[in-house]
């Protein structure tokens, strides 16, 4: 049986062949069905051995975080890549990133001395961690927790970002997207709410790359999406008082305000 469409006008095709410039919204027009450099454009390159490439979103803000935590404030130059304005799509990003998404990071002291490139967030923690032996647990039991929170993280994050895009960004709202994702966004949560009930932080007692990694994006339903009263979260009582724990950090405060150098690819 045919199903309903929206708008009705809309005929589902044998094969798509869609128009990305035609989807409205924030970021209707940013993303195209291929991959690769739109343009050709270096990235900067400052003196410090770490360059992060990055910008203040929930990503973003995980990396910074953890990059003040381990006190690296001098071994990093950080240039603001915005993606409004397609900067992740240039040459010198794609290079560093093929995904051409934010954060990327290379460290020209590398392993062996190699400059190498980091991206996907889950990776540039755990590399941090491993580099400098920090926020990971040495313990191989609750080091194997950690790795289990920080990839739930990898898995969860997209489907608050999809809620955020259906609830904030989208053209127009569909009840359908709106209610699957503001599903998920409060099982997510719940997860987190439970796991949370008889410890400090996401691992136990100490704060580790997993608590960096899921904390900004429990932020940004609050903050980025104004979606507190929404999605009642307020009544995440051990949630609430982890994001006390947190942003009494003052690194963490410095992670998640952090300023980056501007870049002009057209200069």
């Amino acid at each position: 049986a045919s199903k309903p469409t929206l708008p009705s006008s809309y005929t589902l095709p044998e094969v798509w062949a869609g128009d990305p410039s035609s989807m409205g919204g924030t970021f209707g027009a940013v993303n195209q069905p291929t991959a690769g450099a739109r343009f050709v454009a270096p990235l900067p390159v400052g003196k410090k051995p770490l360059q992060l490439y990055s910008l203040g979103t929930p990503n973003g803000q995980k990396v910074t975080i953890m990059l003040y935590e381990c006190l690296l404030d001098d071994k990093f130059d950080s240039w603001e890549i915005n993606i409004g304005q397609l900067h992740q799509f240039s040459s010198g990003f794609v290079d560093v990133n093929p995904n051409s998404k934010i954060p990327a990071l290379t460290d020209a002291d590398g392993p062996g001395g190699n400059n190498v490139n980091v991206f996907e967030t889950g990776s540039i923690l755990l590399y941090l961690a491993e580099k400098t032996g920090k926020f990971i647990p040495t313990d191989p039991v609750k080091r194997i927790e950690c790795m289990n929170w920080l990839m739930w993280n990898m898995g969860t994050a997209p489907y608050l970002g999809q809620f955020g895009h259906f609830y904030k960004y989208a053209p127009v709202h569909i009840e359908y997207g709106v209610d699957r994702y503001a599903m998920e966004a409060k099982r997510i949560v719940d997860v987190l709410d439970h796991l949370l009930e008889n410890r400090q932080f996401i691992v136990g007692e100490e704060v580790t790359i997993a608590d960096f990694a899921i904390f900004p994006w429990v932020v940004c339903l609050l903050r980025g999406y104004n979606a507190g009263a929404f999605l009642k979260l307020d009544s995440y009582t051990h949630v609430k008082a982890w994001c006390d724990r947190m942003m009494s950090r003052p690194n963490v405060r410095r992670g998640m305000q952090h300023s980056y150098g501007k870049w002009d690819p057209n200069k």
